[in-house]
C-alpha cells in the first residue's frame, strides 16, 4: 500500500486526517447556520437552506476553506464561531501512535492543510498537534488550494521536497488526484474521515485506509531497517 522505504517526507492532511472531521461538519452544516438563523431571525432550517447552498458553491476553492472570506460574505465573525464548539475538536483513532511512529523511523513530516491560519491556530491550542510534526503549511500562505495543481509546485518555496521520495496522505480525493498529477509518488487516502458518517468509497486508483492502525505495522517495519538506525 505504501512504499515506506522509498520516503523522506510525508505530506499530511489535517482535517479528516489527523483530526476527526466531524468538528468541521458540525460547524458549517449545523453551528453556523444555527448563529445565522438567530441574527437574522430565520428558523435553523431555513437558515440552512440559505446557507449551506452558499458554502457548497465555493467547493474546491480558497474561499471555500477562508474564514476572512465567510465572515465578510455571512458578517459573523466565523473564528469565534468555531471556537463555541471547539469541545469537538480532537483526533482521529490511532494517530497520536502513527505520528510517533513516523518521528521514530526518521521521515520528515509537514502538515499541508487548506486550513485558514485562524482556526489552525485554535485546532492547535487544543491539540498539540503542531508538536508532533516538523512543519505546518496552510494553502492560504500561498494563495491556492491544494486542489490546484500548482499549488504543488509554489509548495517547494516554503517547504522543499523531492516529489519522487515524498507521501501524501489526505482525505480528498480531489487533492490526491491533483498531488497525483504534480508528481508527487505516493498518495494514500483516508476513507473515515468523520467519525459520525459514514465511511468514503475506495478510489479505483489510489490505496485508501480506514485508519492508521492498517499501516502502522508496515511503517514500524521500517524503523527496523539498518539505514533508519
Amino acid at each position: 500500500m505504501v512504499n515506506w522505504s522509498s520516503l523522506e517526507t510525508v505530506f499530511l492532511d489535517m482535517d479528516g486526517t489527523l483530526l476527526d472531521l466531524h468538528f468541521d461538519s458540525h460547524f458549517w452544516l449545523e453551528h453556523l447556520p444555527l448563529r445565522y438563523a438567530e441574527r437574522h431571525n430565520l428558523a435553523h432550517q431555513d437558515a440552512k437552506d440559505y446557507v449551506i447552498p452558499m458554502i457548497m458553491a465555493e467547493r474546491g476553492t480558497l474561499n471555500w476553506y477562508c474564514t476572512d472570506y465567510w465572515s465578510s460574505r455571512l458578517a459573523l465573525d466565523i473564528t469565534e464561531l468555531k471556537s463555541e464548539v471547539g469541545d469537538k475538536i480532537g483526533y482521529r483513532p490511532h494517530v497520536i501512535d502513527f505520528l510517533d511512529a513516523l518521528r521514530e523511523s526518521s521521515l520528515r513530516t509537514v502538515i499541508v492543510t487548506n486550513c485558514h491560519p485562524d482556526p489552525l491556530k485554535l485546532k492547535l491550542e487544543r491539540t498539540g498537534l503542531d508538536q508532533r510534526v516538523d512543519a505546518i503549511v496552510s494553502s492560504h500562505q500561498l494563495g491556492r488550494a491544494k486542489e490546484d495543481r500548482q499549488f504543488w509546485q509554489d509548495l517547494h518555496q516554503l517547504v522543499p521536497y523531492q516529489a519522487s521520495s515524498t507521501l501524501m496522505v489526505d482525505d480528498s480525493f480531489p487533492v490526491l488526484e491533483s498531488a497525483r498529477d504534480a508528481g508527487i509518488a505516493q498518495c494514500l487516502a483516508v476513507l473515515a474521515p468523520d467519525s459520525r458518517q459514514a465511511a468514503h468509497e475506495q478510489h479505483p486508483d489510489i490505496p485508501g485506509i480506514h485508519h492508521f492502525d492498517e499501516v502502522l505495522p508496515a511503517l514500524r517495519q521500517r524503523q527496523s531497517l539498518p539505514s533508519d538506525r
